[in-house]
């Protein structure tokens, strides 16, 4: 399988090589050459299959040439063993024809472990027997940060790098990441938001003075290796209700666009998809973008999903490039406009590919609270308000085919607003441990790209 970039100018590069990048290097993001398609038979002899085998049955065809299936199975099999559940990503039915998916039984209790997981054993493997020395950087709203840290803390030949705005995650986000003791992790508080640390993760990538003198790569979903293990578990879900001899609909909680394109992917895939819900909270870019073509960045709001609080989404590119005739010229002066005035309109042909699987909805604090209400007294389910904008946006949405919001983290790493919503506070899991007792442990700096890149490079191994 060869990669290319949604801007056409960075060379095609193999998964391993994809995988070590990150980031193209014209700024674009990549993606598969084709997409591989899997057959209606081979979709339902996915049912009754363990989430590993599933995962190599809808991954195989994206790292041929890298790894054997065998390899992938081996590291599937590690990359899942850490789960609290045997189903990985368990199914829990909430009244006829609404479900959810739970993503949080990981070691840090997101979605993000399923990938990130898998992606830390890859980083070791194509590391492995060589001299090269990767340094992450990576930006976080909350999610991402811990289950990368968790992944590779204590790796050799990795050191990790992340960024989170300083004051808008929850303390357990933010504790799940400051207090690893590694030597490779180094966590970064910056002074501003989301969409700033992203931007300076970018500039890091995209500046040759900095970029020249490290092996960087990356772990948020800009890295195809991370969406590409988020398709598996569209396809574990549906096949368990009747795909593909019935179609199911997802809601997905949305940020940075990479969970729901990865329900795009599974799509293009053969799934039969038969809608994707973007579910945003008041921060709506991706809901207006959706509804009108309107992808113009505003002031981010605070709210109780940090997650959510995004205006740029990266991955929203992957899906511009293909349902834009995978032009990357054509893309790359798309986004050179964005970056240059935050604002842009999509044209006829992607909103109009769009609006053949997306729907969207925005959800406010209220209908946030609402729904986590709904499923507790009616469902005997404590969600999280991540997950609560999902549901909300599947309720509303709801339709003839089973509609499975995608819950996206446990409950206890947002106690105070669960509590708020519900009168429920829920329990750190016994797997996290003595999480408040540990010392934490990070910087806090100005959201410049001179304070960041310079406090990286003086802790950085260089290229060799």
């Amino acid at each position: 399988m060869r990669y290319i970039s949604t801007r056409g100018a960075a060379p095609a590069l193999d998964f391993r090589d994809v995988t070590l990048a990150g980031l193209a290097s014209d700024g674009g993001l990549y993606v598969p050459a084709q997409w591989p398609v899997l057959s209606r038979d081979e979709i339902a002899a996915l049912a009754g299959l363990s989430y590993v085998d599933t995962a190599v049955a809808v991954m195989a065809s994206f790292v041929a040439g890298s790894l054997t299936r065998d390899e992938l199975k081996a590291l599937c099999a590690a990359a899942y063993a850490r789960f609290d559940h045997a189903a990985v990503t368990p199914l829990v039915q909430l009244d006829h024809d609404q479900w959810l998916l739970e993503l949080f039984h990981g070691p840090t209790l997101a979605f993000k472990d399923v990938a990130l997981q898998l992606l830390g054993l890859l980083f070791e493997k194509f590391l492995a027997g060589s001299n090269k020395h990767l340094t992450i950087v990576g930006a976080t709203s909350g999610d991402t940060g811990s289950a990368a840290i968790d992944a590779v803390a204590g790796r050799a030949g990795v050191d990790i790098f992340m960024l989170h705005p300083e004051g808008r995650v929850s303390e357990v986000q933010r504790r799940q990441m400051t207090t690893v003791g590694a030597p490779n992790v180094h966590n970064i508080a910056i002074r501003g938001d989301f969409d700033q640390a992203q931007a300076l993760v970018k500039a890091m990538f995209n500046d040759p003075g900095f970029s020249g003198r490290f092996n960087l790569s990356a772990v948020n979903s800009i890295n195809w290796a991370r969406l590409m293990a988020q398709v598996v578990y569209y396809f574990y879900a549906a096949v368990r209700l009747g795909a593909p001899e019935r179609s199911v609909a997802f809601s997905v909680p949305t940020g940075n666009f990479g969970d729901v394109f990865a329900g795009y992917v599974a799509a293009k895939m053969g799934l039969p998809v038969a809608k994707l819900v973007v579910a945003t909270n008041v921060n709506d870019i991706l809901a207006r973008a959706l509804a009108s073509g309107d992808y113009s960045c505003r002031d981010v709001v605070p709210t109780p999903t940090p997650s959510m609080d995004i205006q740029v989404s990266s991955n929203f590119e992957r899906l511009l490039f293909d349902l834009g005739g995978r032009d990357g010229a054509s893309l790359a002066e798309q986004m050179r406009g964005f970056e240059a005035t935050r604002a842009m309109r999509l044209s006829n042909a992607q909103q109009q590919g769009a609006a053949t699987l997306f729907a969207s909805e925005r959800v406010d604090v209220d209908d946030m609270a609402l729904a986590m209400r709904w499923a507790s007294e009616r469902a005997g389910q404590v969600i999280d308000p991540h997950s609560a904008i999902g549901l909300a946006a599947a309720r509303r949405q709801a339709g003839d085919v089973p509609m499975v919001t995608l819950a996206t983290a446990h409950p206890a790493k947002f106690r105070d607003a669960v509590e708020r919503a519900t009168g429920i506070r829920p329990s750190l899991p016994a797997r996290v441990g003595d999480l408040f007792e540990r010392e934490e442990r990070y910087v806090t700096l100005d959201a410049t790209f001179d304070a960041v890149s310079g406090y990286i490079a003086g802790l950085a191994t260089p290229r060799g």
